[in-house]
């Protein structure tokens, strides 16, 4: 896909959903003694997604895995997160059904098998450069930059010098 038929297609896009662990993480979970997890996020993410929602569009983190560390994150970027969701597809259709939307309007961020249903459902599949390799051919795009490193942020970048290239054509 070329560079301008993306940022088409990302102009078209309201919902963009991402999955959590492997997209907004490297991957890694660290346990203390006590069994709570750590995980290691890139900071610069929250300023991505203020600059989605100054776009108009709608986030959400959607999660295979309930963990308190997805929601402690989740709340401190200010996005609404649905966990311990079996089939992310029917989730996703859902979610779609409950905001008036359809698939032509949505984008997936993903990185592994799990995610395959949600990135087959959308019209912008995206995944970040370390995905598993099962899910690279289901990508319309793919990130420069692994999960946990800066992906998420390189998203939405795109997204916004998209929406500049309509602006300045």
């Amino acid at each position: 896909m070329s560079d301008a038929e993306l940022a088409a297609l990302m102009r078209r896009i309201r919902l963009v959903v991402f999955d959590f662990d492997g997209v907004f993480t490297d991957n890694t979970v660290l346990v203390a003694e006590d069994g709570t997890e750590s995980v290691r996020c890139w900071r610069g993410d929250g300023l991505g997604l203020r600059q989605l929602e100054a776009l108009g569009l709608s986030t959400l983190v959607l999660s295979t895995e309930e963990n308190p560390v997805v929601t402690a994150r989740c709340r401190k970027l200010k996005i609404r997160c649905i966990q311990g969701v079996p089939d992310k597809r029917v989730a996703l259709d859902a979610l779609l059904a409950e905001l008036g939307l359809v698939p032509s309007q949505a984008a997936y961020v993903g990185n592994d098998i799990n995610d395959a249903g949600a990135l087959e459902a959308v019209a912008l599949p995206i995944v970040v450069h370390d995905a598993h390799p099962a899910v690279l051919p289901l990508a319309r795009f793919r990130t420069t930059l692994p999960g946990g490193y800066g992906a998420v942020r390189e998203v939405c970048d795109r997204f916004v010098a998209a929406y500049a290239q309509e602006a300045h054509p």
